[in-house]
């Protein structure tokens, strides 16, 4: 134990105590609200729908105390309590080659994760999601799909990590830039291949049927210049009774997509509407942006892992006896989230008013009125609630709080 264990429990504790803190306040300002639906949704949001998303907003409140209690343990043992350690240890004692050992460290490790958060995600899908009429997935299609997951991880992830790691090994202090370039030079291909190759292994997609529908949003693209590979219809109520809509992919390979079941609740200028929001953040330049910043925060930690990766006190303080890159690189993934907790605000902000600038969009390229009645339904189906705490708002929320949202569009109409 040192300094930084010192300081890595601190943080540790604050940040825990923190998130807490605000889950209780969310919790209780979403009670004492359940009663009285908000004056500008008593038109078209009942009590009783109100009631279901506050009730919902509850349930999953609950379970994400259980899984942030069981968060801080796993984290724990990883570290203070020597699973890393044990784990690299075990590797490097059955395979020679230190790249291939930490490789291997890294994959059991991750496994394990995996196994371990399986239980939380299991009782969300099948008893909260369930109980509040929103899962529609099977066990079968649940095990199906972490299998996937896991699969594409080991053969997507693991060529990616031992080319990051023999880069660490093989140039020099310099490491940590080119490793940054690799790795974003990556997820780059992974946004471009996302639609046609990944993305359908796991939901079908069907082109939009000519119609009404298609016509009118072929119109709203040629309005906004806005090219793409096609507008599709995703199976997500196999899962979900979520509904939503995005564009997805990169450059020429770019995809329009609807959820069935957002398709079977909004009519047609609601979907016009709600597709010119998502166009706004295109046309915007919000996805530029958000990966110009997320750039810019990868460099910044790759640098400041290259500064600590020779540093004996970063490994014995958070329980590995011997350092490695490998220890090094996992060591930074788990802890780095904790360090950044309070940037999370900031993130959140900019997220916010990026859709704002999109809402602005839509306005001008469709009706106002009709993005507003299309929220308002998905508010109401999602049971997304519509009073939740200010002050948790503005650290986790990407999107306004509805009141806020809607205020913003009727003043635009």
């Amino acid at each position: 134990m040192n300094k930084f264990t010192v300081l890595f429990l601190l943080m540790l504790a604050i940040v825990t105590a923190t998130q807490f803190w605000l889950a209780k306040r969310q919790a209780a300002y979403v009670l004492a609200h359940r009663e009285d639906v908000p004056e500008a949704f008593t038109k078209n949001v009942s009590l009783a729908a109100h009631q279901k998303a506050a009730d919902y907003t509850q349930a999953k409140s609950e379970l994400g105390d259980i899984e942030r209690a069981l968060g801080v343990g796993l984290i724990l043992i990883l570290t203070l309590f020597g699973g890393i350690n044990a784990a690299f240890e075990f590797c490097a004692a059955r395979i020679e080659s230190p790249l291939m050992a930490g490789v291997s460290a890294i994959a059991l490790l991750t496994v394990l994760m995996s196994l371990f958060e399986i239980p939380v995600s299991w009782y969300g899908t099948f008893v909260i999601e369930e109980k509040f009429g929103f899962n529609k997935n099977t066990p079968a299609q649940f095990i199906k799909d972490e299998i996937m997951q896991l699969a594409l991880a080991a053969v997507i992830g693991l060529p990616i990590l031992m080319l990051i790691l023999w880069i660490m090994d093989s140039v020099g202090s310099s490491w940590w830039f080119w490793a940054w370039a690799i790795l974003m030079s990556f997820s780059l291909l992974m946004s471009w291949l996302l639609p046609t190759v990944i993305a359908p292994l796991f939901n079908k997609f069907t082109p939009m049927e000519d119609g009404a529908l298609k016509t009118r949003i072929s119109g709203l693209l040629e309005r906004c210049g806005f090219n793409s590979q096609g507008i599709f219809i995703m199976d997500g109520s196999k899962r979900s009774g979520h509904g939503n809509a995005y564009f997805t992919g990169l450059g020429n390979n770019k995809r329009i997509v609807f959820y069935d079941n957002l398709v079977a609740s909004l009519d047609d200028e609601e979907l016009e509407a709600v597709l010119a929001h998502e166009l706004g953040h295109f046309k915007c330049k919000h996805v530029v942006k958000m990966l110009i910043s997320t750039s810019i925060s990868t460099l910044i930690g790759f640098a400041i892992l290259g500064w600590m990766i020779d540093k004996e006190w970063f490994f014995t303080g958070l329980g590995v006896e011997h350092g490695s890159n490998a220890a090094a690189l996992l060591l930074f993934t788990l802890i780095a989230p904790i360090f950044t907790f309070f940037m999370q605000p900031v993130s959140a902000y900019f997220q916010r008013k990026f859709e704002f600038e999109a809402d602005d969009f839509a306005s001008q390229h469709a009706q106002a009125s009709k993005l507003v009645s299309g929220l308002v339904k998905l508010y109401e189906e999602n049971a997304s609630t519509l009073t939740p705490d200010p002050l948790y708002a503005s650290f986790y929320y990407s999107h306004p709080p509805a009141a806020i949202r809607i205020a913003h569009l009727e003043k635009a109409a």
